[in-house]
């Protein structure tokens, strides 16, 4: 299996690394022909609004789409659950608008109003998960087909799965635990089927 990591901006090494202790062949992408061959893509946190500029001038933006709606596996953390979603509650940047989903950018303030928290996600099994939120966008409404995966204590929306697209608000990179990222890698490899 091999795994592609969109390594425009943010936090791509990250991804990396979490998914080389997975023992999975993971490559950055950053032009088009970088993404031949690979069975999943990750998007990761960053700047949303940087990173879809880099996605149109290095003609990505297209072909992930294309990809994706040929069945291609995504992944998208933070700033790469804002690409994903179809609608983004007061923002006209483009994105790849493939998932049913709407969300809103920075919902919890600056930067200084970033946090971490312990998250129940019963996909993941019975520990909780422990979540690290950084200008972190939330889902605001989930259309039908869409499964959400975890909620903060408020109901707050922060993570869902819509058949082989997958996004969280938070960033599993930034942690020790692998399980989000198996738990993506096991929707590439077939293991998970909704």
């Amino acid at each position: 299996m091999k795994i592609g990591v969109l390594a425009s901006q943010g936090a791509f090494a990250e991804h990396i690394l979490a998914l080389q202790k997975l023992d999975t062949e993971a490559v950055p992408v950053r032009l088009p022909g970088e993404l031949k061959g690979v069975d999943g893509l990750i998007i990761p946190g960053g700047e949303s609004t940087t990173i879809s500029r880099l996605l149109l001038a290095y003609d990505l933006m297209n072909e992930i789409i294309s990809m994706a709606r040929g069945g291609m596996p995504l992944f998208g953390t933070c700033a790469g659950m804002i690409l994903m979603a179809k609608h983004i509650s007061g923002n006209g940047a483009p994105s790849l608008r493939l998932m049913d989903i709407r969300v809103k950018r920075n919902a919890f303030g600056r930067q200084v109003d970033s946090f971490e928290t312990e998250l129940a996600i019963p996909a993941l099994g019975k520990k909780p998960f422990p979540a690290v939120f950084i200008r972190a966008p939330i889902i605001e409404h989930c259309d039908d087909g869409v499964e959400v995966l975890a909620r903060l204590a408020d109901d707050t929306v922060v993570a869902a799965r819509q058949d082989k697209l997958l996004v969280t608000a938070f960033h599993p990179e930034l942690t020790d635990d692998l399980r989000f990222h198996r738990y993506f890698l096991d929707i590439v490899s077939g293991k998970r089927k909704k």
